[in-house]
């Protein structure tokens, strides 16, 4: 009956749809920042198109979600470039550059929106739920619009896939070899960006992180190797996104963020328990075999 309700419910139709397209996205860009190192970049992102959300909607009045998500982007990209900056050019490491960031745009972005709360504005009523998301007021054209931006951003990391993965693994060798690699780094950070105000709408500001870290830290678990790393990782965020949607929507009405992270907390559980390639159950029964072989 559930399965049925995804092909004829239209609310957990472009639910399920949109939370799916988001997992594939989040966990390919996902990859790149876990394996960089850089768990933290996908907070610090989707915290700095807070702001951008409240000054799009100042400046043009309305909460139409290509306005409101073109300003996200603007100032998630603005973020992206001034922690690029600060790493490179001022002796803060990078943990602190992201908090540094993360917190700043944040904070602008509360009191932005307390500011509009105050107004006596009738059409500010919903911005709030950027926050957590709302997974459930997805329209058919919001889903096309995830899913043209998400096929953009994949197809780039199709095209760059080598320059990626050598910039991703060794970037002292990338630069020897002539690649740009402070342009690729910029251009990588720039996809997360998108991939984050893909998932606004959906899981909200202070979700995102986990979509981006979450199928990635799974996949890994279970490869060694970068394409299928991005496969599975693709497939995790899919597949948390429909389980998600699906007991949010037919179950009481829970929200939607939260359960499609509650669901990849579960896969990335199993995945760093039973993984059968890093899998802590696992390598200890392997020790155990082998402490056994040796006596």
């Amino acid at each position: 009956m559930i399965f049925s309700d995804l092909l004829f419910d239209y609310t957990l139709r472009n639910v399920a749809l949109g939370s799916a397209l988001l997992g594939i996205v989040s966990g390919v860009l996902g990859s790149f920042a876990v394996l960089r190192k850089q768990g933290l970049l996908g907070d610090a992102l989707s915290h700095a198109a807070l702001p951008g959300i409240c000054l799009a909607f100042l400046l043009t009045g309305t909460r139409a979600i290509l306005v409101l998500l073109l300003g996200a982007a603007i100032t998630g990209w603005i973020g992206a470039l001034l922690l690029i900056r600060i790493v490179r050019d001022t002796r803060i490491d990078e943990d602190a550059a992201l908090g540094i960031v993360l917190s700043t745009f944040f904070g602008f972005g509360i009191v932005l929106l307390t500011f509009i709360s105050k107004r006596n504005d009738a059409n500010q009523a919903g911005l709030d739920r950027y926050l957590f998301g709302q997974a459930a007021a997805l329209r058919e054209e919001n889903v096309v619009t995830m899913a043209i931006l998400g096929a953009v951003a994949l197809c780039v990391v199709f095209l760059f896939y080598k320059e990626f993965k050598l910039a991703t693994f060794d970037p002292e060798f990338a630069a020897s070899l002539g690649f740009a690699t402070g342009r690729l780094n910029v251009l990588l950070t720039s996809l997360i960006v998108i991939a984050v105000v893909i998932g606004l709408q959906t899981v909200g500001v202070v979700l995102m992180a986990a979509m981006l870290v979450g199928p990635a830290v799974a996949a890994r678990q279970w490869t060694d190797r970068l394409g299928v790393m991005l496969l599975l990782s693709s497939f995790f965020g899919a597949t948390a996104g429909v389980a998600g949607a699906m007991v949010s929507v037919t179950q009481a009405r829970l929200p939607t963020g939260p359960m499609v992270i509650l669901s990849l907390t579960l896969i990335v559980v199993v995945s760093i328990l039973f993984a059968p390639r890093h899998g802590l159950i696992v390598d200890r029964v392997r020790r155990w075999r082998l402490a056994g072989a040796r006596s």
